[in-house]
C-alpha cells in the first residue's frame, strides 16, 4: 500500500511539473503574439505608455488601424495578400499533387535501386540548411532565367518553382508513409480490371490519401503564407512582387515610430493562417496520426 501511494503521489508530482513547464512554454511562445494582437487596438502614444497594459485599448481604434494600413499606398495590403495568395495556392497545389505521385511510384518500387537512391535524396534535403543553398540558388536561378528567357528572379512562377523544390521533401516523406499502409491488392484488382497505372493512381490511391495530404498542404500553407526569407531574396524588398510579409518589412521601414500600424498590419498577415489552423487543427494531428501508424 505503502508504494503504491509513493508512485502515486510521485506520478502526480511529474503531472504538476510537466504542467508548470508547459504553460511556461506556452507563454513564452504566444507573449509575440500577445503583444501584437494587443497594441493593434492602441494608438501609438498609448502603445508607448503602456505596451503590454490594457489601458488605452478600443475597438474603435483597431478600426482606425485597420482603415490606415489597408487604405495606406506604402503598404498596398490587397496587392501583397493577393500575391501571397496566389503563390500559396498553386504551390500547394503542385505540391500535393507532384508529391503524392512522386511518392507512390516511389514506394512501390522501393525494392529498386534508383527508387531508394531517389527517396534518400528527399530524406537528405530535408537536413541541409536553408542558408548554405541560399546564394547558390539565387546565382543558379539567375542563370537559368538567361538560359530559357524568364525572369526566375522577381517572378511568381521562379517563387513557385523555388517552393515546390524546398517543400518537396517534407511532403513525399510523410506521403510515402502512408502510402506504405495502403493494400497493394487494391491496386492489382485495379490493374485486372484493365485500369491504367495513371487512373489507378487517380482513381483508388489519390482518394485514399485526402486525411494525409490535407496535413502536408496546412503545414506547407502556414510555412508558405508565412515565409520571410525566399520571397525577400528572390523577390527583393523593392520588386513590384510582393508577398504579405516582405510587404510588412517594407512597410516598417517606412513608419518606423508608428508602432500602431506597424503592429496592426503584422496582425492582418498573420491572422489568415492563424484562423486555417484553428479551424483544421483536428485535420492536421488526424492525418500526422493515420501517416505515422500506416508508415
Amino acid at each position: 500500500m505503502g508504494e503504491g501511494r509513493q508512485v502515486g503521489k510521485g506520478t502526480k508530482i511529474r503531472a504538476m511539473i510537466c504542467t508548470v513547464v508547459g504553460t511556461i512554454v506556452a507563454a513564452y511562445v504566444l507573449f509575440p503574439f500577445y503583444l501584437v494582437l494587443l497594441n493593434a487596438f492602441k494608438n501609438q502614444s498609448s502603445i508607448v505608455a503602456n505596451p503590454i497594459g490594457f489601458a488605452g485599448t478600443s475597438f474603435s481604434q483597431l478600426k482606425t488601424n485597420l482603415v490606415s494600413v489597408v487604405n495606406n499606398t506604402n503598404f498596398n495590403f490587397w496587392y501583397a495578400f493577393g500575391t501571397s495568395a496566389v503563390i500559396t495556392v498553386i504551390s500547394l497545389f503542385l505540391l500535393a499533387l507532384l508529391g503524392s505521385m512522386a511518392a507512390w511510384v516511389i514506394t512501390r518500387n522501393n525494392k529498386k535501386k534508383w527508387a531508394v537512391a531517389i527517396y534518400l535524396v528527399f530524406i537528405a534535403s530535408m537536413i541541409i540548411p536553408f542558408q548554405v543553398v541560399m546564394l547558390p540558388l539565387i546565382s543558379t536561378f539567375r542563370d537559368v532565367g538567361k538560359f530559357v528567357g524568364i525572369n526566375m528572379l522577381q517572378s511568381i512562377p521562379g517563387i513557385v518553382f523555388a517552393y515546390c523544390g524546398f517543400g518537396g521533401a517534407m511532403t513525399v516523406f510523410i506521403l510515402a508513409g502512408f502510402i506504405k499502409g495502403v493494400p497493394y491488392d487494391l491496386e492489382e484488382a485495379a490493374a485486372i480490371d484493365g485500369c491504367s497505372p495513371e487512373g489507378t493512381f487517380f482513381r483508388i490511391i489519390f482518394p485514399l490519401l485526402k486525411p494525409v495530404i490535407t496535413t502536408v498542404t496546412i503545414l506547407n500553407g502556414m510555412w508558405i503564407w508565412n515565409d520571410y526569407l525566399l520571397p525577400s531574396l528572390m523577390l527583393g524588398q523593392n520588386g513590384k512582387v510582393k508577398t504579405l510579409p516582405v510587404a510588412v518589412q517594407a512597410f516598417v521601414g517606412s513608419y518606423v515610430k508608428q508602432w500602431d500600424l506597424i503592429l496592426t498590419a503584422a496582425l492582418l498577415a498573420i491572422l489568415p493562417m492563424i484562423v486555417l489552423f484553428l479551424i483544421a487543427q483536428k485535420q492536421i494531428m488526424n492525418g500526422m496520426i493515420e501517416g505515422a501508424v500506416k508508415g
